[in-house]
């Protein structure tokens, strides 16, 4: 069984930072495709791809985000990880981390905020005040 567990949010200044992990089990990071990635949902907005990471460690963000965040994965810790600096008051939205196996990440509908028949986390919150 697939289990994806997210940490690291809390409140931050605009201009601050933060770090989200994620800890994979039942997941095996090794595998030749497996995509991952995090996306966020802000309240009252459809959930959107943030950032996304394949096996082969090539990632591919959202305009956005482009430049301030910086996701990577340590396979032997089979853990999933979101850098974010600059945060914006906009930046606020629960994040959720998620995995579609077997896929690359240019073969799945990340940047509609979908994984269709990946797993999902149950999110971390991120509060960005001016």
């Amino acid at each position: 069984q697939v289990q994806l567990v997210e940490s690291g949010g809390g409140s931050v200044q605009a201009g601050g930072s933060l770090r989200l992990s994620c800890a994979a089990s039942g997941l095996s990071f090794s595998i030749s495709e497996n995509c991952m990635g995090w996306f966020r949902q802000a309240p009252g907005k459809e959930r959107a791809g943030v950032a996304v990471i394949d096996s082969d460690g090539s990632t591919i963000y959202a305009d956005s985000v482009k430049g301030r965040f910086t996701v990577s994965q340590d396979n032997a810790k089979a853990t999933l990880y979101l850098q974010m600096n600059s945060l914006k008051p906009e930046d606020t939205a629960m994040y959720y981390c998620a995995s579609r196996p077997y896929l690359t990440c240019a073969s799945t509908s990340w940047r509609r905020g979908r994984f269709d028949s990946g797993y999902w986390g149950q999110g971390t919150q991120v509060n960005v005040s001016s």
